[in-house]
């Protein structure tokens, strides 16, 4: 009976999430509005990063429901008081979803909304109508039925999950009618933030300007040095010192970092004397030019890292992104990879046969060094089956808008195992595959640190963060640099992705924790814990199947718990604001 509560669970999730969604469009009203309704405004404001956040997740679980197997009933538990519960909890949705309209009106006499997004909004509340009609019909049906097979389940859970996507594209829709001001707001910020790093990084005399030192030598592959470098970035942002790259026989590029990538400072780029060590942002406060060592051994680890954001922009941050301390990352790995012409070129190059505007999901298959121990072997069919969800929903979404497109269902494939091309082909037919395996050999263990395996991992990276969907497992570096990178190229991709392993991280940050907003009784016997609203749980990592596994700290216990009774917290930063390059913004 455990798979199907956890059906109840997600659907649960979903008419809350699909309901409420609508509301972001009215903050977005909201935002305009004159300094007497700033209070009004504020008290909403919460309420829409929470529905921000649990549409995001419930887009995950969604896309696993077909992870759910074929159980047995217990037949010792209620099926008939299960029912009722879901019955009830799902009025008391829709309950909460009028009471929020209603409340929520009163602030938009001043800017009608428009006639698509009342129709919409009224085609939500009728699929939540229908969702709890056929949830309701479909388990009496399983509770009738004595032997269930699994052609029935399996029946049943099809027809949800296409039930789910139709309903998540309206919730979608809505959210991009007035897209207008999204594409504004994510340029501006990203202009203003990258104005900032300019600023710090070119200072007009470099024999005075503080300068954090940064050895990108790290013992490990591209996408880690990489990290250890964003990781510098920030730190000397945040110190408000001039980032200087050490790069002298780098193991990729013997010619160093300015080879491959653009300079990081125009005015300053040799590091001045005594070095001196970092012992802590204040002790070393003094000292014009400090070394920074790698991530794992800093002592008095400073402020300024993932999964912080800056406090000063953090409001603005939370209203466009649903996970702002990536699109935070995504700014100073904006600003590192900038490429050399040489390497601009070969990219383009490598990119010629690869036609953007048409839709193309992007998997990233890691192999070699990586299985057995930083992560776990993955087939390839595991990467399909989530490509293939987000192309049955892009293509359901075609059928909605009537268009008559006809859509070539490609993958770009990105790989150290050159067989992963040829096993995709043979298992998948009716895909159109693109990969280079030159680019697969060329990260193979014999040769991954050469010139032209760097250029390999570049163009992988690029070409990945510019597909409309990422498979792949977040255990792998390269992965979350595409990731990282992705967020600048879009107001808000934090959703454009499917790991396998683990959740969102970055080596060396700052502890992730959420917040219960449900309380959470664990069940007798299971490996659960209990929460109560307001505890803070130190996730461990997401099972995608609806739970997640943490440490409370308030009780110190560690196990499981639904997914959907805790939001993220991200912790706010004073990270220098940087007003001199501000001037005009």
């Amino acid at each position: 009976m455990r798979r199907t509560h956890e059906i109840l669970i997600v659907i649960i999730i979903f008419i809350w999430c699909t309901a409420l969604i609508y509301l972001s469009r009215n903050q977005d009203s909201m935002l305009e509005r004159s300094n007497q309704e700033r209070n009004d405004l504020d008290k909403a404001f919460a309420a829409i990063e929470e529905l921000q956040r649990q549409n995001n997740q419930l887009k995950k679980i969604a896309q696993n429901l077909n992870a759910v197997g074929v159980v047995p009933i217990n037949e010792s538990e209620s099926k008939s008081t299960n029912l009722r519960n879901l019955r009830l909890r799902l009025q008391a949705c829709l309950q909460n979803v009028e009471s929020i309209t209603r409340n929520t009106g009163h602030h938009l006499d001043s800017r009608t909304p428009s006639k698509e997004h009342e129709e919409l909004l009224r085609k939500v509340q009728d699929d939540i109508v229908e969702l709890l009609y056929s949830t309701e019909t479909e388990l009496n049906s399983l509770k009738k039925i004595s032997g269930n097979t699994e052609s029935n389940i399996n029946g049943m859970m099809e027809r949800l999950k296409t039930q789910l996507r139709a309903a998540l594209l309206d919730s979608e829709e809505v959210t991009s009618l007035d897209d207008a001001w999204r594409n504004v707001e994510a340029q501006q910020l990203q202009d203003l933030v990258q104005k900032r790093i300019q600023f710090i990084q070119n200072p007009k005399d470099c024999s005075k300007a503080k300068q954090l030192v940064c050895n990108l030598n790290k013992g490990c592959g591209f996408g880690c040095q990489v990290h250890h470098l964003v990781y510098c970035f920030m730190v000397a942002f945040g110190t408000q010192r001039t980032l200087i790259i050490e790069s002298n026989s780098w193991r990729y590029n013997p010619e160093g970092w300015e080879s491959v990538f653009q300079p990081v400072s125009e005015t300053c780029t040799t590091a001045g004397h005594p070095i001196a060590p970092w012992t802590g942002e204040s002790a070393t406060s003094s000292h014009r030019v400090v070394n920074l060592p790698i991530i794992d051994g800093v002592a008095n680890r400073p402020p300024y890292l993932p999964l912080g954001i800056p406090d000063d922009l953090s409001e603005r941050l939370l209203r466009l992104h649903g996970n702002p301390s990536v699109w935070w990352v995504g700014q100073f790995m904006r600003y590192l990879l900038r490429p050399q012409a040489w390497l601009d070129t070969e990219v383009n190059e490598a990119m010629k046969g690869i036609d953007f505007n048409d839709p193309i999901v992007g998997i990233q298959v890691r192999r070699t060094d990586k299985v057995g121990t930083e992560a776990a072997y993955h087939d390839v069919k595991e990467y399909m089956k989530h490509v293939e969800d987000w192309y049955v929903k892009y293509e359901l979404k075609l059928v909605k808008s009537k268009s008559t497109k006809q859509v070539t269902r490609r993958v770009y494939i990105a790989s150290d195992d050159a067989t992963v091309l040829a096993d995709a082909k043979k298992s998948y037919p009716k895909y159109d595959f693109i990969s280079d395996t030159s680019i697969s050999k060329s990260a193979s263990l014999q040769s991954r640190y050469s010139k032209n395996s760097l250029r390999g991992v570049v163009v992988d990276i690029f070409t990945l963060s510019k597909c409309n969907y990422l498979v792949c497992t977040f255990s792998s570096q390269v992965c979350r640099v595409a990731y990282e990178l992705m967020q600048t190229l879009h107001p808000d991709a934090s959703s454009y992705f499917h790991s396998l392993d683990d959740v969102y991280y970055y080596g060396g940050q700052t502890a992730h924790e959420q917040i219960a907003v449900l309380d959470h009784d664990p069940k007798p016997g299971s490996q659960e814990i209990e929460l109560r609203v307001g505890d803070v749980v130190g996730i461990a990592g997401n099972h995608w199947d609806g739970y997640s596994k943490g440490t409370n700290r308030r009780t110190k216990q560690t196990g499981l718990y639904p997914s959907y009774k805790t939001k993220e917290i991200f912790p706010l930063v004073k990270y220098p604001t940087y007003p001199q390059a501000n001037a005009g913004t």
